[in-house]
């Protein structure tokens, strides 16, 4: 696995990690579960097309854009997690949907817990958008890097929530 310096968006630094294709992972340097999901070693290697290529994804991100992806996820984990993580996916820019909601798309027995355990999880912050999940009535619930790291993103995307904090 590779790494690119570190990315310094407008939230703060972070870090981009590549299997030489594919993006594996995007982390708020020191955020919950940063890392966790790459095995093996990291070499620095910046001059990755991908990297170009996620940065330029960024950039126009944090400039309030609606980027197209034109490249490659590779998240590492377990297949209930790469199911959660496809509906993230899914979720429009400017969109939300609750840990219920992804809960019964996968089944009707589902636990929202398990769901909100599969985004709290997710390697690839903001691309996949486990900040557009919201808890239940589009109240504001947890997130990796930080709470007001997530309200900064759903405001970057003029979404609205209820902030009970």
């Amino acid at each position: 696995m590779y790494y690119s310096t570190d990315y310094n968006s407008p939230l703060g630094e972070m870090r981009i990690v590549s299997d030489g294709e594919s993006l594996s992972g995007i982390w708020f340097l020191n955020q919950k579960n940063f890392l966790s999901s790459i095995e093996g070693e990291l070499m620095e290697n910046g001059d990755l097309t991908i990297f170009e290529k996620v940065i330029n994804w960024l950039d126009a991100y944090f400039d309030g854009k609606n980027p197209e992806i034109d490249f490659e996820l590779n998240p590492e984990g377990t297949e209930f997690r790469k199911k959660v993580w496809a509906i993230l996916s899914e979720i429009p820019y400017g969109e939300t949907m609750t840990y219920g909601e992804i809960a019964s798309m996968i089944s009707p027995t589902m636990s929202a817990q398990a769901v909100g355990g599969a985004v709290g999880a997710n390697p690839i912050s903001i691309v996949i958008p486990c900040h557009r999940v919201l808890g239940k009535n589009g109240q504001l619930t947890g997130y990796a890097a930080g709470v007001d790291k997530k309200i900064e993103l759903l405001n970057l995307e003029k979404i609205i929530f209820k902030n009970n904090e």
